[in-house]
């Protein structure tokens, strides 16, 4: 059923729902792949380190809101998982390491 105005016209969701379903009968993966890498890299080139730093705190922070201990212990272990299975070192920090450094700012976030 479609949602109309005062004035009996598509309202602005309706249509934008609809134009959604068109666009995404319409192209396949890449197509949304390709548009996001534009995006990204539009975004890199009109944006600093600053802007990710703070999209990274806020998202950080909504996430801490929104998830529980249980939450932070699959991701952990996942991500133990995938270090472990990984083929080569690369320099990356140990998982001990990677731990401690979880904890302590995990820390700090709950201390402010």
């Amino acid at each position: 059923m479609a949602n109309k105005n005062r004035d009996g016209k598509m309202s602005l969701e309706e249509a934008g729902r609809k134009g959604g379903e068109a666009t995404a009968r319409n192209h396949d993966k890449e197509f949304y792949q390709e548009i996001g890498q534009k995006g990204g890299e539009a975004t890199a080139r009109n944006h600093d380190k600053d802007f990710y730093q703070e999209i990274g705190k806020k998202g950080g922070e909504a996430t801490s809101r929104n998830h529980d201990k249980e939450f932070y212990q699959e991701i952990g272990q996942k991500g133990g998982e995938a270090r472990r299975d990984s083929d080569n070192d690369n320099g990356k920090m140990s998982r001990e390491e990677a731990g401690r450094k979880g904890g302590e700012a995990r820390a700090r976030q709950r201390r402010n």
